[in-house]
């Protein structure tokens, strides 16, 4: 079964992550939410571009994985590490507890990565996407991948979470990730009920607005608990979703959109000093 879930790994998630990105980017074009200003010819081949190299960077520089992290700490000793292995749970129920703790490290991480001002100029390439689509989901600096990789490892390792958890939490994330962040139309009751269950586009939208108390709020990526549990939810933004403005501050000029613009974004100061958290 192990060897199973690490030769099909990188196949299973990048099926999957593939099927959930094309079936987003059919659903924009025929029901989208918002009209866009800057054309698709703009922004996707970039932000896919980002993709792409992050995905290279993490696998040359980390090719173990998360799974194979998983993999590692319960072939160690007699016992293997972390606190799963330890406790010897029933699988399920480990199962269980994995994704939602993982889930909660994720929360926490994407809380630091707004709080922390060296964190945040690498965060921001995410948030400085000038529309809010499908792309904008994979729209990461190589530098917070890594780090988030890094962050993960140490919890799956902490945890001594079974490789098929991790699997089925990273397959989650990835897919969870691409649908909140699409430019699509959900009835207002069917949005209303998938909020208690999953981020829905509507609620992670608020998270992109320009207005600093709406991108402090709304964190998660895939469960929509912790925000709620934690005081960080805000139900819809100020402008509503047409009128809101999506991005930041700085770095609005449509040159910023383009891929060596956003490799060497967290090392320029932002246009706008001041503005910014740890940019002044």
């Amino acid at each position: 079964m192990s060897g199973t879930i690490v030769t099909h790994e990188p196949l299973i998630r990048l099926g999957i992550s593939v099927g959930v990105l094309l079936a987003m980017m059919l659903w924009e074009v025929a029901a989208p939410r918002r009209p866009q200003h800057y054309r698709r010819a703009q922004r996707w081949p970039h932000n896919l571009l980002l993709v792409l190299l992050d995905s290279a960077v993490v696998r040359l520089l980390m090719p173990l994985g998360a799974v194979g992290a998983a993999l590692v700490a319960g072939e160690q000793g007699e016992q293997g590490w972390g606190l799963f292995n330890l406790l010897r749970l029933p699988f399920w129920l480990e199962i269980v507890l994995a994704v939602l703790v993982l889930d909660l490290v994720i929360y926490v991480q994407h809380r630091l990565f707004h709080a922390v001002p060296w964190l945040w100029r690498l965060h921001r390439v995410h948030h400085a996407d000038l529309e809010f689509d499908v792309t904008t989901g994979v729209r990461f600096h190589p530098l917070e991948i890594l780090l988030s990789m890094g962050i993960k490892l140490v919890a799956v390792v902490a945890l001594g979470a079974p490789a098929l958890a991790v699997l089925i939490f990273e397959v989650l994330l990835n897919a969870t990730a691409l649908f909140n962040h699409g430019n699509v139309r959900l009835p207002g009751w069917l949005d209303r009920r998938l909020r208690f269950l999953v981020v829905t586009p509507e609620m992670h939208r608020v998270h992109h607005s320009i207005i600093r108390r709406e991108t402090d709020s709304n964190f998660g990526f895939n469960l929509p608990w912790w925000d709620r549990l934690f005081g960080t939810y805000c139900a819809q933004p100020s402008a509503g979703h047409l009128g809101m403005t999506i991005g930041i501050d700085a770095f609005r000029e449509a040159r910023e959109l383009r891929l060596d613009r956003l490799l060497l974004q967290p090392f320029r100061r932002a246009p706008s000093p001041g503005k910014q958290r740890g940019d002044a």
